[in-house]
């Protein structure tokens, strides 16, 4: 009883030091991510939003951890978060909105993203997101990436707020020597900790050179060292007595000051920012997934992540996602649950409790220097491999696309370039795919149909009237033209065409259309479009055979045939082509013994004693002569009529092996061994047989020994060309 104690305490203990490490990963960024949101809005927001990144990180980490159940899933304020709602801040300051305005429409932004992600969890659209196309992923992160650079160099070379990425580049005279100087210090230790100190995260040594640094500077240039130093965020005040609490209240009273037209506004913006944060959650998950054999349910996660987003909307914190930093910090540190993630949120707090006061002192450029490395890390770069090839070309040109799009216009134009340039892609690779998976002329196919000699030589003259088009993969506008092309050359001259539909996917209403017009030029020359084996559940669930009565392809009395099996389709074609070659086709007259090629050559006297033998049956179309499993030990001889000999399988679904006529037999090998039969024989039309039981011919062979063995040998020379011709068609089959 104590083993499992002792395990789960140390579970526990494991867990609380992996939320430790995780927190001091994500703190950090949390605030870099919050100055960067806030800061545009001047005055004191930029120590605002320190604080709420730090409250970001409590709430996001503890409600997420409690709801999602995603183990070793750490939640916080992430760069796509940052991304989106800096460049919305930025975006509506160049307006000339008020600043206190900006402020509360930030709040309902993260407001807004969390009840979409509640509602894309509720609908189920979490199995959705995590299969966005990956260019278009790529191109997100990448385009954050260089937009979070772009957003941090001037506040790396410490320009004014206000100032653009090219505008800073362009004045190096108003470079400030300090801010530079701090911010290289940090980026060099963020980029060389990992490999010299292993057990302390990177950011916080990081964090920890900036702030020396900075102080170092101080003593040769004191005025670093005064609190409202433009280098360092400051305090959490304009003067005029307002503080954190001061400021949240004057924002929920001032919500009132939104219009719905305002809040209208602000739906799609919310829409980008809660579409990234998902798939920056559900991404960390799979990567979580794949590491340690579990299934996360996505959700489940979306749910827990919107709540902990419009919490922290709530209380003044930054949304966030599960983020990959510090989730692989974590997992590294031995946690073992999502408990993991609640001790992170915990240990926020006492952050935000010890280190409120400090945060004034905190180098700008110090946190430019973190978000700049994490914004390259974001980048893509293993995607430049994709130009190398032809094939992956236009995966490349995409990344490019949204990543340029994010850059230059907007994130919700980079989500609208990116989708749309991947359908693109995904249309043009599925027109690339042929849906043919295989064609054959008439002549080089056949049906089981077993015919005598003069059908035979018929169809040989004449099986080119038909073709077989065996279909594969989505028929829809893109490849329903590619089929009508391939069709034009059989279209000139073929009366039949048989399409096999079992491998198709998916069809829409442009290949239906195709159809009809194929089935319309076919009836001009008396011809007919055959259909086999359609799907009657695709993939989406839709049954082929409705959708095309649905859409007017199978009308009553028209030109087209269904089949549920190819070949009988073939078969359909071929007794159309032998019917319409005979001007007077005969009706089948009763064969006598004597009319059958098994008892070709022999004498009278040696059919009429084997005539004693036979017994005479009827059957009407769709009887049961025998099923698998029956003991009767009988060989069976057509005088008139069809059957179809079929193997039974599972789920009551039947192998169709062959349709045999007039002048055949079946049911040999239960005569000749005396097993029980391993097929069913149903009728296919009004048929009569004669039929010889394996115990009368015992009996018959005792007083005729020649007559049975001339018997005997007939039997085993048509067995013989039986197999021969088997043996042809497997041989053929094996080509194709």
């Amino acid at each position: 009883m104590t083993i499992p104690i002792v395990l789960k305490s140390k579970s526990i203990l494991g867990d609380f030091w992996a939320g430790l490490a995780a927190m001091l990963v994500a703190l950090p960024a949390a605030i870099a991510f919050g100055v960067t949101i806030y800061a545009p809005l001047g005055g004191y927001y930029a120590a605002y939003g320190a604080i709420a990144g730090i409250l970001g990180v409590i709430a996001v980490g503890i409600i997420a951890s409690i709801l999602g159940g995603t183990d070793r899933l750490i939640s916080a304020p992430s760069a796509p978060a940052a991304a989106v709602l800096s460049a919305f801040a930025l975006e509506y300051m160049i307006r000339g909105v008020n600043p206190n305005t900006i402020f509360i429409m930030l709040m309902v932004v993260a407001l807004l993203a969390g009840i979409l992600q509640i509602t894309f969890g509720a609908v189920g659209l979490g199995r959705l997101i995590k299969y966005m196309p990956f260019p278009v992923v790529s191109g997100y992160l990448s385009g954050i990436g260089l937009y979070i650079i772009a957003s941090q160099s001037p506040k790396f070379l410490g320009m004014p707020a206000e100032t653009h990425f090219w505008d800073s580049l362009q004045n190096p005279l108003l470079w400030q020597w300090q801010s530079v100087t701090v911010g290289s210090v940090t980026i060099m230790a963020m980029l060389f900790a990992g490999k010299l100190f292993r057990t302390v995260p990177a950011v916080i040594i990081a964090l920890t050179a900036g702030i020396s640094s900075y102080f170092f500077i101080g003593l040769v240039d004191s005025s670093l060292l005064q609190i409202n130093s433009p280098f360092i965020i400051g305090k959490l005040s304009n003067g005029d007595g307002i503080d954190l609490f001061t400021a949240l209240a004057q924002r929920f009273k001032n919500l009132s000051d939104l219009s719905f037209d305002n809040i209208s506004q602000l739906f799609f913006p919310a829409l980008t920012l809660a579409a990234l944060l998902s798939i920056d959650t559900l991404k960390t998950c799979i990567v979580l997934d794949s590491m340690t054999h579990s299934f996360h349910n996505p959700n489940k996660e979306l749910i827990a992540q919107g709540a902990g987003n419009i919490t922290s909307a709530l209380i003044g914190g930054m949304p966030g996602s599960g983020t990959m930093g510090p989730t692989m910090v974590n997992f590294s540190s031995g946690a073992s649950s999502p408990v993991s993630g609640f001790v992170e949120g915990i240990l926020g707090i006492l952050a935000f409790l010890i280190l409120g006061s400090l945060i004034a002192w905190i180098p700008i450029a110090s946190l430019a220097g973190i978000l700049i490395v994490i914004g390259f890390r974001m980048i893509d770069k293993h995607s430049v491999q994709l130009i190398k090839t032809r094939k992956t070309s236009l995966d490349f040109l995409i990344i490019v696309a949204v990543a340029l799009t994010a850059v230059s216009v907007s994130l919700i134009a980079a989500s609208g370039v990116g989708l749309i340039l991947a359908v693109i892609l995904y249309i043009a690779q599925q027109i690339r795919t042929s849906v043919v998976y295989r064609h054959f002329d008439g002549l080089e196919i056949q049906s089981k149909l077993i015919r005598n000699q003069d059908e035979t030589d018929l169809l040989l003259e004449k099986g080119s009237e038909f073709s077989v088009y065996e279909l594969h993969g989505s028929l829809f506008f893109g490849t329903a033209n590619q089929l009508y092309a391939m069709l034009q050359e059989d279209l000139k001259t073929k009366k039949y065409i048989i399409i096999d539909m079992k491998r198709v996917q998916t069809v829409d209403l442009t290949a239906a259309h195709i159809l009809l017009q194929i089935k319309d030029m076919l009836h001009e020359k008396d011809g007919y479009l055959i259909l086999s084996r359609l799907p009657h559940k695709l993939p989406t669930g839709d049954d082929l055979e409705s959708y095309f009565n649905q859409v007017g392809l199978l009308k009553h009395l028209s030109p087209i045939k269904l089949f549920d099996d190819l070949d009988d389709a073939v078969e359909w074609a071929e007794n159309k082509i032998i019917q319409e070659s005979m001007l007077e086709k005969k009706e089948e007259e009763l064969l006598e013994l004597h009319d059958f090629d098994l008892f070709k050559e022999r004498k009278e006297d040696t059919i009429e004693e084997i005539q004693s033998l036979v017994e005479s049956r009827s059957f009407q179309k769709g009887d049961v002569i025998y099923t698998q499993g029956d003991p009767r030990g009988e060989i069976f001889l057509i005088r008139r009529g069809l059957v179809r000999i079929m193997l039974p399988g599972e789920n009551r679904k039947s192998v169709h092996l062959s349709t045999i006529g007039q002048n055949n037999f079946f049911g040999e090998f239960s005569f000749l061994e005396g097993s029980p039969h391993y097929t069913d024989v149903i009728a296919a039309t009004n048929t009569d047989l004669y039929v010889i039981s394996r115990k009368a011919f015992n009996l018959f062979s005792e007083h005729h020994k020649k007559a049975s063995f001339h018997f005997m040998q007939s039997l085993a020379t048509e067995l013989a060309n039986r197999l021969r011709l088997t043996r042809s068609e497997l041989g053929a089959e094996v080509d194709v």
